[in-house]
């Protein structure tokens, strides 16, 4: 599967005084296949190992950090010269091996040519004991596939290159909208884990069998990063961990009109009402990268981050496939665009999930009074709120009240209904599959 960090792994390989990479995400994203990938491809050899497989491994980082002593070691456990100028060493799993983490510090300082990679769990390399080699490392942080990367891996290459050559002046044709809004809906169902995305194109023939294979999958899955969260964390911690991640779809079940509600404290853990005793277990998901925190601002101005307060946000699953099985949603039900309120949350989850991985660090929607708008996007200097509809009905009323406070130069609406852009009214018309293309130019 082809997948777009690639090109950030060639640009740190070409970088002047590069130091070694980290690159973290949540488990199940791709940083291995990705990793070796790099390195058949980029280098004349390179030479793997896994501390997650192999605890012996931990054995070589006991005595001392010593770089060329570790590579000496090495050599004789992968059992071939390691070439420090031409050649790839990835360290996987390297949360598993704390002292593996910190000697990354010497390499740098030590060995700065030799061209090494570290993957690892956002989980453990941010909550583990180690000691984390701050400033002597480069990092670059690993999501699910993205819309375009799933049409890629689909074999959808015509409706791949729709998106890709989108302008403002682009004029979508309706066959090639209805299409790209069918693999949408699969999308939702599937989402962008590329273990995931491979069972349904194993079984795809069959639509009805591979998305119900894909669920089983998805549950298996979830269970997993269930059984993490136990391994990384005390047991207190743990049950109120688990206790909120499996709430944020019991909450949105609840909004009436299809927008993400704010997160509501009470009722999540019996006997706790207040964010402070809840703010330890959320801050501890985000950083493991399961959720997606969306702040929410009482203003339209800059800096985003100075109207914001401490227990108001929006929580988002990081893969909306894996929040239609949390959520226990047939696969029928997607496809068929008939579920309620639901339809509301998984846009605004997909369109966040669009939006990070295209590079927006921090996702804030707006609220006052009874107006809101899902996001707020700054280019430029320039405020541009978005709102999200999940059908084909796009009057946007807060929109224009946020308009005609904060005067942007356009409003922005999301929908199932394709590219149009109204310059008179000054109104942008997006179809939800363009997320990851917002602003076009």
């Amino acid at each position: 599967m082809k997948r777009k960090i690639y090109q950030k792994l060639e640009e740190w390989k070409n970088r002047k005084n590069r130091k070694p990479l980290i690159l973290k995400g949540t488990r199940q994203v791709g940083k291995t296949y990705i990793l070796k990938r790099f390195g058949r491809k980029a280098f004349d050899k390179f030479h793997y190992v896994n501390f997650e497989e192999d605890e012996a491994l931990s054995r070589i980082f006991i005595n001392d950090l010593k770089p060329k002593r570790i590579l000496q070691d090495l050599s004789f456990y992968v059992e071939s010269s390691i070439d420090t100028e031409k050649d790839l060493i990835i360290f996987d799993e390297i949360q598993a091996c704390p002292r593996a983490l910190t000697s990354l510090k010497y390499f740098q300082e030590q060995l700065a040519g030799l061209s090494i990679c570290a993957a690892g769990s956002l989980l453990g390399i941010h909550l583990g004991n180690s000691s984390f080699p701050v400033g002597k490392v480069d990092q670059i942080e690993m999501f699910p596939m993205c819309f375009e990367e799933f049409l890629a891996a689909s074999g959808e290459i015509r409706l791949l290159d729709v998106l890709q050559n989108c302008a403002l002046d682009t004029v979508i044709p309706e066959t090639a909208h209805s299409l790209l809004w069918d693999q949408l809906k699969i999308y939702f169902v599937v989402g962008g884990l590329p273990e995931i995305i491979q069972t349904y194109l194993d079984y795809k023939v069959d639509l009805f069998l591979s998305l119900m294979t894909v669920r089983k999958r998805q549950t298996n899955l979830i269970n997993a990063y269930l059984a993490d969260i136990a391994k990384h964390s005390g047991k207190q911690n743990a049950m109120h961990i688990e206790r909120i991640w499996k709430n944020i779809p019991a909450q949105l079940a609840r909004a009436q009109d299809g927008s993400t509600p704010k997160f509501r404290f009470k009722g999540v853990v019996p006997g706790i009402k207040a964010y402070s005793k809840l703010a330890g277990p959320i801050d501890w998901l985000n950083t493991a990268g399961l959720i997606i925190k969306i702040y929410i601002v009482n203003s339209g101005e800059f800096p985003f981050s100075a109207y914001t307060a401490e227990n108001r946000f929006q929580l988002c699953f990081f893969d909306v496939g894996m929040l239609g099985a949390m959520s226990q949603l047939p696969p029928k039900t997607i496809l068929d665009y008939d579920y309620g309120t639901y339809k509301g949350y998984f846009a605004e989850n997909f369109i966040a999930q669009e939006f990070r991985y295209a590079g927006t660090p921090q996702i804030y929607s707006w609220r006052e009074k009874t107006a809101e708008v899902e996001f707020l996007r700054e280019k430029h200097g320039k405020v541009l709120p978005v709102e999200v509809k999940s059908g084909w009905v796009t009057q946007a009323k807060s929109l224009k009240v946020f308009s005609d406070k904060y005067n942007p130069p356009y409003r922005t609406v999301m929908s199932a209904k394709n590219l149009n852009i109204d310059h008179k009214n000054s109104i942008h018309h997006y179809p939800l599959y363009l997320a990851a293309r917002f602003p076009l130019t």
